[in-house]
């Protein structure tokens, strides 16, 4: 009786992760999906047929909790990220040493294909203490792995998301719509694409050491997306761009309270263009055409229309 392939997402459980995990389902993997919290890693089960969703209770802060997650596995995913620093997870403690404890845990354990999710903007020279840890993880992640993969999407969309669902959310209630960034440029992409290219990059030939940047078929500015979103509800809203001083000393309040809604290094964060560079391997590289946010976003942005 042939042995099933086994495939670990880490941070299986978050946004992206649910398309990850699908998409690797389909493919015929054994899927186990490591989160902090195991229950949450368990809503995911009914994604493939009884028994191919294992989930596990794993911290990327904890080495003891991974091994039997990457153990005996052919493909593992690293999605682990953060935006704002909380207790122990900090930058440093997440995206450089979480992430080189994955890649040499499953250097160690004979993993064949290692794909570590990065972000646009990764730098050692980014203005942002989340891009230079970002790229720091890159580096820690080859440095240990090689042949590992890095894929660094640009700001995800998806029924699920934190960027359209908040802002309309946001145009429900406010008559005014506050713009941190408004000029800057970003290039949306739908989880599922991001997902497809990835389930194409483990099941493909090469790709070893390589880095993809994933964008959408479009760029947008956050204001222009502000104002879409306002658009397609059927909305009337004061679109207000924030001045930089105002926005710096709302951050340096925001920081300080439970759940930082907004942090000094996500301003700085949003002060830079996400865009992928020309001339680095993309979506389109895999055979896929990105969805474009127009098409899909409406249909779960309705719940937020007047009724």
């Amino acid at each position: 009786m042939a042995t099933r392939k086994v495939a670990a997402v880490i941070g299986g459980s978050g946004f992206l992760g649910r398309y990850v995990v699908r998409r690797l389902a389909e493919d015929g993997y054994v899927v186990r999906v490591a989160a902090r919290r195991a229950d949450l890693a368990a809503a995911l089960r009914p994604l493939g047929d009884v028994g191919q969703i294992v989930p596990l209770g794993a911290s990327i802060l904890d080495e003891d909790s991974l091994v039997p997650v990457v153990e005996s596995a052919q493909v593992v995913v690293n999605l682990v990220g953060i935006l704002a620093e909380r207790g122990r997870a900090t930058f440093q403690a997440v995206h450089v040493d979480g992430a080189a404890r994955v890649a040499r845990l499953a250097a160690s354990a004979g993993v064949g294909r290692l794909l570590h999710v990065s972000a646009i903007g990764a730098s050692p020279d980014s203005r942002s203490a989340y891009g230079r840890s970002k790229a720091a993880g890159e580096e820690a992640v080859l440095r240990n792995m090689p042949e590992a993969t890095i894929v660094r999407p640009s700001i995800l969309f998806g029924p699920e998301d934190r960027f359209t669902n908040l802002f309309a959310a946001l145009a429900r209630y406010s008559p005014v719509m506050p713009v941190y960034g408004a000029a800057t440029r970003i290039q949306p992409v739908y989880a599922a694409d991001v997902a497809e290219g990835i389930r194409r990059i483990l099941a493909g030939e090469g790709h070893s050491g390589e880095i993809y940047e994933f964008g959408g078929p479009a760029i947008w500015t956050m204001e222009g997306v502000m104002r879409w979103i306002v658009a397609t509800l059927g909305r009337s809203r004061l679109i207000f761009p924030m001045p930089g001083a105002l926005a710096w000393w709302q951050a340096m309040w925001l920081e300080h309270l439970p759940g930082r809604m907004l942090t000094r290094d996500q301003l700085t964060m949003l002060s830079v263009d996400n865009v992928a560079s020309e001339g680095t391997p993309g979506l389109r590289l895999l055979g896929i055409d990105a969805v474009p946010m127009e098409m899909i976003a409406p249909s779960y942005l309705s719940r937020y229309k007047i009724t």
